[in-house]
């Protein structure tokens, strides 16, 4: 596969990773090798519901310090700049999140709060922390987001109904645990649609052009696991092999994204998350494969090895047509999934789509995309198919 620019790249993963079932018994231990003592879990009803912050909290024993389970889909503001409160409160030296990409978010940005002394609110800039934060150790409950290995946050603004992307390499967390006994009772259609989202930052790093040698052999690699393992865990929740494997996928895809970055598919779905409180592993979903046909003029190539990942037939696919491929291909899969497919679906108003055009332009994403895009209507194209 060949680089046509020159080539410069940045690998990061600092992470380090635990794997196996039950391995969430290891997280006392983790806390220990940090050389901390109180750890303040950070998660959300619904797992704790499902009784996994329980068993997180029985294993870590007298280092349990504290508790905050009002996290919700999108990170707020205010929500991180309370849980750290509490946690400061409590002598807090180490964080652990226990959930989906949201709590794993809203540890990411108390981190930054606890350690610089500040409202999440007065954090600025990309890569400006000079220093590494408050320890986060992350037991991930869905495998989509990839974020126990990621430099990035997005946290909403609640007053101005906005996502807010957080990048410092300073707030990747220092341990992810990944068991996969902590994913089987998430729902299917929550398990199709995390999923997705893994499957999105891995072909996106791919055809991002930031795309690196080494975060493709990751993203490659993660497409290969996701088609062959992601169906199985909708139609059995508790084939916990596949849900390793799964694990593993949105491990990966996070380390590929990390570091051959997302582009337009995650501008646009944090758009109409943050505008329409459109779900991000549904968003990515259903806007993916138009986003592959918008894009497929500019990286045939890339995407014929994501055809070849994904296992289709390549008899008749040739650079000039991979992408259609792959566009039909994704399309299969999340029906077969019971995914939705059109953004209508969602509850995204097509009233909405001219604003939300206006609103991705200005998400970080669009300067990685693979062509250039220079208008606002491009992008409205973009919706108007998926819509």
């Amino acid at each position: 596969m060949a680089y046509d620019r020159d080539l410069s790249f940045i690998y990061r993963n600092p992470t380090k990773l635990v794997f196996g079932e039950n391995s969430i018994n290891e997280v006392e231990q983790e806390v220990v090798s940090l050389k901390c003592s109180k750890a303040f879990v950070v998660t959300d009803k619904g797992v704790v519901d499902a009784g996994l912050t329980g068993r997180v909290e029985k294993v870590l024993g007298k280092k349990h310090v504290g508790t905050y389970d009002k996290c919700t889909q999108d990170s707020g503001l205010h929500l991180i700049n309370e849980a750290a409160e509490i946690a400061k409160s409590k002598g807090a030296d180490i964080l652990v999140s226990v959930g989906g990409g949201s709590a794993i978010d809203t540890a990411k940005g108390m981190a930054i709060v606890l350690k610089e002394g500040i409202k999440i609110q007065d954090h600025t800039g990309y890569q400006s922390l000079s220093r590494p934060q408050t320890p986060h150790i992350v037991i991930p409950t869905t495998a989509g987001t990839g974020s126990e290995v990621t430099y990035f946050a997005v946290v909403k603004d609640w007053e101005q109904n906005r996502k807010i992307e957080i990048g410092e390499d300073n707030i990747i967390p220092n341990v992810g645990i990944l068991d996969p006994t902590m994913t089987v009772g998430l729902p299917p259609q929550l398990t199709a649609t995390t999923g997705m989202d893994a499957f999105c930052h891995a072909l996106e790093s791919i055809h991002a052009n930031q795309s690196s040698p080494v975060a493709d052999a990751m993203a490659i690699h993660a497409i290969q696991l996701i088609v062959e393992y992601l169906p199985r865990c909708v139609e059995n929740g508790k084939d916990l092999f596949a849900r390793g494997q799964q694990l593993l996928a949105s491990t990966m895809g996070g380390i590929a994204f990390c570091n051959g970055q997302i582009a337009l598919v995650h501008a646009m779905a944090h758009t109409v998350g943050g505008l329409f409180k459109v779900p991000h592993g549904l968003a990515n979903s259903i806007l993916l494969p138009h986003v592959v046909r918008y894009n497929m003029d500019a990286c045939g190539d890339r995407y014929a090895v994501v055809a070849r990942a994904m296992g289709l037939d390549m008899k008749g696919i040739n650079d000039e047509n991979a992408g259609e491929a792959v566009a039909n291909a994704i399309s299969a899969l999340t029906r077969k999934m019971g995914v939705p497919q059109k953004l209508r679906d969602a509850g995204v108003p097509e009233s909405g789509l001219v604003k939300a055009s206006e609103v991705t332009m200005t998400m970080g994403g669009v300067v990685f995309n693979p062509k250039p895009i220079s208008d606002a209507n491009e992008v409205l194209g973009v919706y108007k198919n998926a819509w």
